[in-house]
């Protein structure tokens, strides 16, 4: 779409100031790497504006002064029907804008990332033979390919996106990273009322590439009830596998003085109430605070798997193919019993196809892509198979302060206040640059300019709710994701709203933003109770995170589409390793729990199958 009118209007642009030129221009790259139906939903919401503005003026934002664009925009937000057409397009507007104004980061020589076997889709043979295949290179499919290698197997890694390097990262804006690390360039959503944005990774590494760093162990609750209640009983040894991960990941609480002035702000207003918080554990030793987690590590310092994990599985033999969108698991229906894996085929970027043929194939895909790839490859019978979606809803609330905070100074997820998590609700300090976090600013035009321009004197908190599972992951070809939100888990994230309020206010914090066009700002908490009056869960601005349990594991049949040590049923040689296993929502940053399930799983076939442990490889 043509953006200029629309980021005149938006940001109020008389013509002033130089980066305001470019973001039209930085908008219209960015969606091109978008779905077509999300780029269609905001064409369609720019034109809807837009109409409007021939409709109270006669002609289009673009040919109106910045006097007349500021007027339509006063009529349009005074018509409640036409202001969700406005909010879908501040988000990208914003996420443009921050790229142009936010000063280029400080260039650094990157380390040199540890060497793996990867080898583009285009390179690799129409047909091979391994004694496994993993399909996904995150945090389960990584640590499924280490064990397996280290047990003398052949292992083949499938991976859908490319390989990016540390230097790669601190070479390209923040935005563009966003749109080549991210599935439909960050826009994957869950379907509902109301619509979750549910961001994914895709590279080599997964989502590990693009999360926060945060490491939390499984709370020891949710492996009882993992254990007990579903009878995945592998949960019972993920203490020790905990242990072994983090001394893989490198993980440490985080030092004070990376920080940054948001963590220590959160820190500061959570002990003056009392509540238990702290310095958050990352996977991030030397880390320099430079706010770039999500759009990949620029130092190095995070340790994704691509650089602690993939490292040592290629050590062990193992090798990547890059680029390779696997369609099916290929099954031998000629022996007696259940049909038994054979391999996958997989489609190149050009459209060809490969074959590789194994005995063992490992699904680690992802929650929102493995059970498609079932049901592709004609396992998708069972009736469990890609429901019990948990995601962890989310939202955000900030607070001005009179100093500046300069939030993307700092750890990107810096302290965790865990006050209220036996409630199920995890507050943690996240930030990034202005319009690059799940925050969005209040207001349009003159007043949206004004918010953006003194975000640097916001700090920011987010919490994640432990929800009851309500969502579903349909389709075969693409992947559809639906959710409904339970009251319950809505309830909770209303109390997490005053909570983070509470907090920012303890903090110093003149006022605080709700991120609720309804009800944007308040100074005090009586002022925020009396906004938040009439308000309810779907009047927020919500995102999601860790996808989980749509493969679930556990000892009933009826209920679990994988059995208690994460084979899938029905079938013999296709384990699960990736988030989709975990039986229920894991309550924290999933990480380190996705990692030991996968160990898990893993060293399970090969205590029951010792055969395994000598390559058959051709």
């Amino acid at each position: 779409m043509n953006g200029r009118g629309m980021v005149a209007a938006l940001l109020a642009d008389t013509g002033d100031e130089e980066w305001l030129a470019r973001v039209p221009g930085r908008l219209d790259t960015f969606l091109s790497a978008l779905p077509g139906p999300v780029r269609a939903a905001v064409q369609a919401a720019a034109t809807a504006v837009d109409a409007y503005a021939v409709l109270h003026s006669g002609r289009r934002l673009a040919a109106l002064t910045p006097g007349e664009r500021e007027t339509v925009l006063d009529s349009l937000v005074a018509r409640p029907g036409l202001v969700p057409a406005l909010d879908l397009l501040k988000v990208p507007v914003l996420l443009a804008a921050a790229t142009e104004r936010t000063p280029a980061p400080r260039a650094r020589i990157a380390p040199e990332d540890p060497p793996l076997d990867c080898t583009p889709a285009e390179e690799w043979p129409a047909r091979a033979t391994a004694d496994a295949v993993v399909v996904g290179s995150g945090a389960g499919g990584a640590v499924a390919a280490r064990t397996l290698a280290r047990a003398g197997l052949a292992v083949v890694v499938l991976e859908e996106g490319e390989h990016h390097t540390t230097a790669s990262f601190g070479r390209r804006a923040p935005l563009d990273r966003f749109t080549e690390l991210y599935r439909d360039g960050g826009a994957t959503a869950a379907l509902g009322d109301p619509p979750l944005l549910l961001p994914v990774g895709r590279a080599v590494g997964g989502t590990t590439v693009v999360n926060s760093g945060t490491c939390y162990r499984t709370p020891d609750h949710v492996v009882d009830r993992w254990s007990s209640r579903h009878g995945f009983h592998l949960a019972q040894g993920f203490p020790a596998r905990l242990d072994e991960i983090e001394r893989t990941l490198r993980v440490a609480t985080q030092p004070l003085d990376v920080l940054g002035t948001n963590g220590l702000l959160a820190l500061a207003g959570a002990r003056r109430l009392g509540w238990r918080a702290g310095p958050l554990r990352r996977n991030a030793p030397g880390c320099k605070g430079s706010c770039q987690c999500v759009v990949g590590c620029p130092t190095g310092a995070k340790q994704s798997v691509q650089l602690s994990v993939l490292p040592e599985a290629c050590a062990h033999g193992a090798r990547i193919v890059t680029g390779a969108r696997v369609l099916r698991i290929l099954l031998d229906h000629d022996r007696p019993g259940r049909p038994r894996a054979a391999g996958i085929r997989a489609r190149r970027a050009d459209g060809s196809e490969l074959e590789i043929l194994s005995p063992l194939v490992v699904t680690a895909a992802g929650a929102l892509q493995t059970p498609p790839l079932l049901r592709r490859s004609g396992l998708g019978g069972h009736p469990r198979l890609g429901r019990n979606l948990s995601v962890h809803p989310a939202t955000s609330v900030a607070g001005r302060f009179m100093q500046p905070v300069t939030s993307w100074e700092g750890v990107l997820q810096s302290t965790g206040v865990e006050e209220l998590h036996d409630r199920g609700i995890l507050i943690e300090a996240t930030a990034s640059p202005p319009g690059m976090s799940s925050f969005v600013l209040p207001g349009v035009g003159r007043a949206l300019r004004r918010e953006l321009e003194g975000a640097d004197r916001l700090g920011i908190l987010g919490a994640m709710i432990a929800d009851r599972p309500g969502g579903r992951v349909l389709g075969r070809d693409r992947t559809v994701v639906r959710y409904r939100l339970h009251p319950r888990d809505g309830a909770r994230l209303m109390t997490a709203v005053r909570a983070m309020a509470r907090i920012l206010f303890a903090a110093g914090a003149l006022e605080v933003l709700t991120g609720i066009p309804r009800a944007p700002r308040a100074r005090t908490l009586p002022e925020l109770d009396a906004l938040l009056t009439g308000i309810t869960p779907r009047d927020l601005h919500l995102s999601a995170f860790h996808p989980a349990g749509t493969v679930a594991a556990g000892s009933d049949r009826e209920r679990a589409p994988a059995d208690a040590e994460g084979r899938l049923r029905g079938v013999e040689g296709v384990l699960v390793t990736d988030a989709s296993v975990l039986p229920g929502c894991p309550e924290v940053n999933p990480q380190l729990s996705i990692m030991a399930a996968a160990l898990a799983v893993t060293e399970t076939y090969l205590e029951r199958e010792p055969s395994s442990r000598t390559s058959t490889s051709a």
